[in-house]
């Protein structure tokens, strides 16, 4: 009997050991197991359901409540098992993680993209040996740019696919974060319902062709991600309260004869075409941690997010408030990047009525007239104004905004960023001084986001750019480092602090459409003081 008893109690041991390794094993590799295909395609709405969503602003309770899981639940895949990643080193940084931004326009590019992260040869298979030539400068600098870019760290990506036929019904997200061998996480902006009723014929138009959708692959899902070497937790999609366009109701209904005026003429003069597209969902926040026992605090939080652009630069500032407000109690070093759309114009959809608001109901509006009344000098001031402005403006966004002269909406956007305080008292960097900026620049943002002599260095063109019209600094990356509690203190700590902000156009010229109508961003940021002397430049 006491033997027998002594055999149940080993084996119990036994058991308990296997089940402590068991924990063990889940709670070191967890992440690896977080989210299954079975789980996130039973979250997926079905093709019949995508076309319901079209038929009306009431929806049924079920499937309100699937949609609102799609938008605010992120799809997340922790793919690579390592816990500590290597990292990059330098003789000025030392250690350093790098972070970049990316608005891939829908990945329509997508062999050119995978091929810039998968590195090797296919990025040279891929140049136009007539216009690259073997060892021509042009042909190093794009090929230097691919290498800059590959060896990131974190990517933020602005207007990702899955399941859309224009991107080829591709999981975008999961098939780049394969092919880096990577973690990523996915926030679902829209729903995309345009192609599914151009399929059945329910929208038409001039612009407006009729599609063969495969409806067992369509998912129409579009949004943003973050793919990152390192593991991803507390995952958070949180939409905007503030949807400043009714991407469904409003282009649903069709635009003005006014706003079809608008973009026949930027299609013409631009090449940029501008169809219907109606959607379900909104601009959002997509929130993730980074976590590595190297990082300063142990972990870091990337805030990725793509503002509104069919709206006009005060209003966006709403969005950006709020972003502000959800962000404020972290604690830990800040990275946010994205598409900001900071073009400085009014991009809301436009009609007659809007128009004379906007011209009548502004008392800038009523007393220039007033002057231009007086001093007979109304075309010419007009003229002027918007030469001088636009050729101020549009490359560098946080200039000063003079009114009446050389206005600049979006300048404030710029001050509320910069004037921002975390609740621990830590302010986003604006500091910008030659030794620890890309091609030796100064004045505000240089280490983060790459100046040029203009300004700073565009990262959007339209299709067919007259000169520096259409041309725009839309996409930016902010941090808040460790121990910075002025944004322009240049005898602060420089601990995880924006390093060498860098626009990587060239690469973005790797095939003849280019990959996307915007180029990346890159920045680098230590994880220790770095080995640069600092600036003896005051607060």
């Amino acid at each position: 009997m006491t033997k027998l008893i002594f055999e149940e109690s080993v084996r119990s041991q036994r058991i308990l050991r296997l089940l402590g390794a068991m924990v063990i094993i889940l709670s070191l590799f967890g992440p690896v197991f977080s989210v299954t295909r079975d789980s996130r395609t039973s979250r997926l709405l079905t093709y019949s359901e995508i076309a319901d969503l079209y038929s009306g602003s009431r929806l049924s309770p079920d499937l309100e409540l699937r949609l609102n899981n799609i938008l605010t639940e992120p799809f997340v895949g922790n793919l690579s098992p390592k816990p500590m990643p290597p990292i990059s080193t330098s003789p000025l940084l030392g250690d350093y993680i790098r972070v970049a931004q990316w608005n891939i326009e829908r990945g329509l590019e997508f062999e050119a993209l995978k091929a810039v992260f998968e590195g090797g040869d296919r990025v040279e298979e891929l140049l136009d040996q007539q216009r690259y030539p073997l060892n021509s400068p042009a042909r190093n600098e794009l090929l230097d740019q691919a290498r800059q870019l590959r060896a990131s760290d974190v990517i933020i990506l602005n207007e990702v696919d899955w399941g859309l036929k224009r991107s080829d019904y591709r999981n975008i997200p999961e098939e780049l974060a394969a092919v880096l061998g990577w973690n990523y996480a996915f926030g679902v902006e829209f729903v995309e319902l345009s192609p599914v009723q151009r399929s059945l014929g329910t929208i038409s138009g001039p612009d407006v062709l009729g599609e063969d959708l495969d409806a067992a692959r369509y998912k129409g899902l579009h949004g943003t991600a973050i793919l990152s070497r390192f593991p991803l937790e507390n995952v958070r999609l949180i939409p905007f309260r503030t949807q400043l366009y009714d991407w469904f109701q409003t282009e649903r209904k069709g635009v003005s004869l006014i706003e079809k005026g608008r973009r026949t003429l930027v299609r013409k003069v631009f090449l940029e075409t501008a169809l219907q597209e109606v959607r379900r969902g909104g601009r959002s926040m997509l929130i993730a941690e980074i976590v590595d026992p190297r990082f300063p605090a142990g972990r870091a939080t990337v805030v990725a997010t793509h503002l509104e652009i069919r709206t006009s630069p005060a209003k966006r500032r709403v969005q950006l408030n709020e972003l502000l407000a959800t962000i404020k109690p972290i604690r830990t070093p800040v990275i946010v990047a994205g598409d900001m759309n900071t073009s400085g114009t009014d991009m809301t959809p436009t009609t007659i009525e809007r128009e004379l608001r906007k011209r009548f109901g502004k008392p800038e509006y009523l007393i220039k007239t007033g002057i231009n009344q007086v001093l007979g000098i109304g075309m010419l001031h007009d003229a002027l104004s918007a030469t001088l402005t636009f050729g101020r403006n549009h490359g560098d966004p946080t200039v000063r905004h003079i009114p009446f002269i050389m206005p600049n909406e979006e300048r404030k956007f710029f001050s509320v960023l910069k004037d921002f305080r975390f609740d621990d008292g830590g302010r986003l960097d604006f500091r910008g001084e030659p030794l620890r900026s890309f091609g030796g620049k100064k004045n505000t943002l240089a280490n983060s986001n790459e100046r040029d002599g203009k300004g700073f260095v565009t990262t959007f063109r339209l299709p067919r750019p007259i000169k520096f019209i259409g041309k725009f600094k839309l996409d930016w990356i902010f941090v808040k480092p460790v121990h910075l509690f002025d944004s322009s203190d240049y005898q602060g700590s420089y601990l995880f602090a924006p390093h060498f902000g860098r626009t990587l156009g060239a690469v973005n010229s790797l095939v003849p459409e280019r990959i996307s109508d915007h180029s990346p961003i890159i920045v680098d940021l230590p994880l220790s003081e770095p080995h640069i002397k600092k600036s003896a430049r005051k607060k």
